[in-house]
């Protein structure tokens, strides 16, 4: 980010701070305080593009989270959504697609912290081992996680692996029922025995709205897939449909994170929530696992 856009932010931020510290006061008093998610990508040093941010970058987030916010999994995060109670700020972390960089130092960094993450991993990379599209195209080669460092990942207790697809497409685009079945369904229900345990999560790739997928959405809920995530930038308010979990990009810089995950009055009504054409059904509210 340009050092003048980081600089307006900072100022927007710092103009805006007795509102945003009045709104939370207010929410925490009637436990309505947003809950929110955020989602990485690739934690590397090399190759750096929009969706990679720096291992030193990724320790100034975690360093942030823990001082000002409560970190918790993606099942609480949902919990408190569906329980329409939150009284403190709360975030929960994600992971797209399966970087195996991801595994040098930013992975082993949660697990020290026991910091809990959710790890959307998509299929077919893993198991073919080849970059994702999106990389070869840009002349990047890195690596997919093997299903070796899955399971070490799941044997920690502290990341848990969800769905993202067997080959990355845009779902919102898939009609054909036969194949949107085997991306959403078919590849997570192949993803679990890979890593012999249960997947309750599934985030779309790419994640806009033009990218969700209602008949995709409708399978996920009729497989027994807890809740799905997208990408657009968002805040959950307890209260609002658990089953569909918004979430926001954890950008590289830390004042553009730090000025969404202390609410920022221009997002709280400047994001348009997309909303699944399906019958509400309850959702069992356990808490972490």
């Amino acid at each position: 980010m340009p050092r003048l856009k980081e600089h307006l932010i900072d100022s927007y931020y710092a103009a805006t701070w007795p509102w945003r510290a009045r709104y939370r006061q207010v929410r925490a008093r009637v436990g309505l305080v947003p809950v929110m998610v955020l989602f990485y990508h690739r934690v590397a040093d090399q190759n750096l593009n929009d969706w990679t941010i720096t291992n030193d970058g990724f320790r100034r987030h975690l360093d942030w989270l823990q001082a000002n916010v409560e970190v918790v999994s993606l099942a609480e995060a949902q919990r408190r959504i569906a329980l329409r109670f939150n009284p403190r700020p709360c975030v929960a972390i994600t992971f797209d697609d399966g970087y195996g960089e991801n595994c040098d130092q930013a992975i082993g960094e949660l697990i020290q912290r026991q910091m809990p993450a959710t790890y959307f991993v998509t299929l077919g990379n893993v198991l073919s081992g080849k970059p994702f599209p999106h990389d070869a195209k840009l002349g990047i080669d890195a690596r997919p996680n093997t299903v070796e460092e899955l399971r070490e990942m799941v044997a920690s207790g502290v990341i848990e692996i969800g769905g993202h697809s067997r080959t990355h497409p845009d779902i919102g685009a898939i009609r054909e029922t036969t194949q949107l079945h085997d991306e959403v369904i078919a590849a997570t229900e192949e993803l679990s025995s890979l890593i012999d345990q249960p997947i309750r999560y599934f985030a779309f790739p790419f994640g806009q709205h033009a990218n969700l997928n209602d008949a995709a959405i409708n399978m996920l809920r009729a497989s027994g897939i807890q809740g799905f995530c997208s990408a657009y930038g968002g805040y959950n308010m307890p209260g609002d449909d658990p089953y569909h979990i918004q979430r926001i990009h954890g950008d590289p810089e830390l004042s553009r994170l730090r000025n969404w995950l202390t609410i920022d009055p221009r997002k709280l009504s400047g994001v348009k929530r997309y909303l699944p054409r399906y019958a509400k059904q309850a959702i069992a509210v356990g808490g972490d696992a």
